[in-house]
């Protein structure tokens, strides 16, 4: 079935348009992260464009370039189509990956941690054009009649909030890649205020940390079973459950391939105590009215916010990232850093923005 089919008839999806734009921004950080040290180099602006090739390269250099910007050429292609048709939404979706990826190329003269490169800028080319024909052929499952547009409709119906939670759920998902913080532990903005250790952050003691980190784990499991419950229509407790194991699952994989320590590592005494008792909570209050689980999860948000900002460094987690080498994955730490540190601020306006609509229909 072709996208112009799909479209006859049909209301225009957000969800392209939203994962376009959430997507885009993605890129714009991990690009530029870490955002310091700025300074005019002396080189002219575009002297990288006609520069050799690079004496030293590997293939995952290219294969990484490649795959990061495949997306955003697929879902600028989606994004687009209802207003634009196939080849025209292929060609934007094209000029604008290309654009991006030149822009964000010849700032990083600005930044000593980065080289700004004519091959990255091809490569990224590349796969913006391969990601925006694959929109042209597969992007329709994005749209209204594809088949998860209709997915999500059955999930979270058609509202732009219940959309956009889809992305909010996604994020968290995201930032259980991140090795460097605890089981859930979203919210510590103190690496973006100057410092680790805030004023009032107890000390670490081998007694008092596990308390800490049961109450962060199960304040975070709580708040995020509510969140599901809110947004999802259908099988909410069922799929709030499997969403969970799917972020200790990623949490597993992050210890494993990016830390190289063992998967299990953050099943420790504090935070597996933590898992269950956030999991005891959430189970009765996945049956409160509506609007009590509004509340409740925004409550436990704000208050395990709080705590991981007061909660002491673990000296043992810091240990053992000691031999972490991030190499290639820099970036990638970057971004679920950032993710992780503004989740449950992003979580707190959608909570307050979340109605019942009639898109959305009374979320049973």
């Amino acid at each position: 079935m072709t996208l112009t089919r799909l479209q006859q008839g049909s209301s225009l999806a957000h969800l392209p348009r939203y994962l376009a734009g959430a997507y885009t921004l993605l890129v714009v950080y991990a690009s530029l992260h870490p955002f310091s040290g700025w300074h005019d180099n002396g080189t002219p602006l575009f002297a990288y464009l006609t520069a050799a090739w690079p004496r030293y390269w590997t293939g995952f250099d290219i294969a990484a370039n490649m795959l990061a910007y495949l997306p955003l050429g697929f879902l600028w292609t989606a994004a687009l189509h209802p207003r634009r048709g196939n080849f025209v939404s292929v060609v934007l979706a094209l000029l604008l990956g290309s654009a991006l990826s030149l822009s964000l190329e010849t700032v990083q003269n600005f930044l000593p941690s980065r080289v700004a490169s004519n091959v990255d800028l091809a490569t990224n080319i590349c796969g913006v054009l391969l990601g925006a024909l694959a929109g042209w052929r597969w992007g329709a499952v994005l749209l209204d009649g594809g088949r998860l547009h209709a997915l999500a409709h059955r999930l979270v119906g058609d509202g732009s909030l219940g959309h956009s939670g889809l992305i909010l759920l996604a994020i968290w998902l995201l930032t259980q890649l991140n090795p460097e913080i605890l089981l859930f532990g979203n919210g510590d903005l103190r690496s973006f205020l100057g410092g680790r250790e805030p004023a009032l952050a107890t000390s670490y003691t081998v007694e008092y940390f596990p308390w800490i980190e049961a109450g962060v784990t199960a304040g975070n499991t709580l708040a995020a079973g509510l969140i599901c419950s809110c947004l999802l229509r259908i099988g909410q407790r069922a799929l709030t459950l499997a969403v969970i194991v799917l972020a200790l699952l990623m949490k597993s994989l992050s210890l494993t391939v990016l830390a190289s320590t063992a998967s299990i590592a953050w099943a420790t005494a504090g935070s597996l105590a933590g898992l269950a008792t956030g999991l005891l909570l959430w189970l009765p209050a996945s049956y409160l009215p509506y609007a009590w689980r509004r509340v409740l999860a925004a409550l436990a948000l704000m208050l395990t916010t709080i705590f991981v900002n007061l909660a002491p460094e673990n000296p043992y987690l810091a240990a053992t990232l000691q031999v972490w080498r991030q190499g290639h994955f820099l970036n990638f730490n970057g971004l679920t850093r950032l993710a992780s540190s503004l989740w449950p601020f992003l979580a707190l306006p959608w909570l307050m923005l979340l109605r019942q609509d009639a898109s959305g229909g009374r979320r049973r």
